[in-house]
């Protein structure tokens, strides 16, 4: 059976997103990252739903059916614009102190919740942990060659032939990128076809050329959000009951470890070194969905 997709004013955005479960169970919102959607939770939003939770899964700023409300907005990428938008979703669906899971973009989101607005959210899975950017350092120190070549596709869409190229091959760059950060997950054609039409979106160019060019300081940001870049600009650390997902396969982020996150974190509940790649919960929906269930015991 296909997902029901709603649609809610939030913020700058009419955010698409699909709800499962008890509307009065605990509520939590699933965020994914860059290039996926919300098929990457279907599993997960499916055992969650079982278990009595309200589940939310939203698409992101330049995701599926989401969109700008406004045509003279910005089309930030940048990571207090993901932050201003999750929060605005939870005020918007009146969601009482959700739950924030996540992963790469949804992951940041998530971070910069927990780290700026901390009385919005009781707790918190974040795949590979702190996600939050330090951008001082990000445009001004060079990683060692062997993991700067991981980011090739962010080098890529800081030229207009990137930006071109991303217009042109969507779903070949998304695909490409799929099967390098995840080597060991064997997804099918169907699987990725299910996501592909998200890259649609008219704002998705957009935003993703303006999330990897100003992560490292080469465009402003939406001065709508300097504010709170710059309260991100500190590495604020995170105070909410944390359970960190490190996934031992993905060839994209770093496996920092738990003495590494411990810094970043005042309450980690766990940290879980998973067998998948970069995008865990659609390779391991079962262990994604039990860190989520355990936070919400604690």
């Amino acid at each position: 059976m296909a997902p029901v997709i709603s649609t809610v004013r939030a913020g700058v955005l009419d955010v698409a997103y699909e709800r499962y479960g008890d509307p009065a169970g605990r509520a939590v919102v699933l965020l994914h990252g860059f290039p996926y959607d919300t098929r990457c939770y279907d599993d997960v939003a499916r055992i969650l739903a079982k278990q009595g939770f309200d589940v939310v899964v939203p698409y992101l700023r330049g995701f599926g059916g989401t969109r700008f409300a406004d045509a003279g907005t910005m089309r930030s990428g940048e990571q207090a614009a993901l932050g201003h938008d999750l929060r605005e979703l939870i005020a918007a669906l009146d969601l009482d102190r959700p739950l924030v899971a996540g992963y790469d973009w949804g992951g940041r989101a998530a971070c910069v919740v927990a780290a700026v607005w901390p009385e919005s959210v009781s707790g918190l899975v974040s795949v590979s942990g702190y996600l939050v950017q330090d951008r001082a350092a990000a445009a001004t120190t060079p990683a060692p060659p062997h993991l700067e070549k991981r980011y090739w596709y962010q080098y890529y869409l800081h030229s207009e032939r990137g930006r071109a190229g991303l217009a042109a091959y969507r779903a070949e760059i998304a695909q490409t990128l799929w099967t390098d950060w995840s080597p060991t997950w064997r997804f099918g054609d169907s699987e990725f076809a299910a996501t592909a039409p998200s890259f649609d979106n008219p704002d998705f160019v957009d935003v993703a050329v303006h999330s990897y060019r100003h992560r490292y300081g080469l465009v402003p940001g939406d001065a709508a959000y300097a504010e709170t870049e710059q309260l991100l600009a500190t590495q604020p650390r995170i105070t909410v009951p944390t359970i960190v997902i490190d996934p031992t396969e993905d060839t994209v982020a770093a496996l920092y470890g738990a003495s590494d996150h411990s810094a970043h974190f005042t309450d980690l509940i766990d940290v879980r070194a998973v067998d998948a790649g970069h995008n865990p919960p659609q390779e391991l929906p079962g262990q994604f969905a039990d860190a989520v269930r355990t936070l919400a015991e604690n």
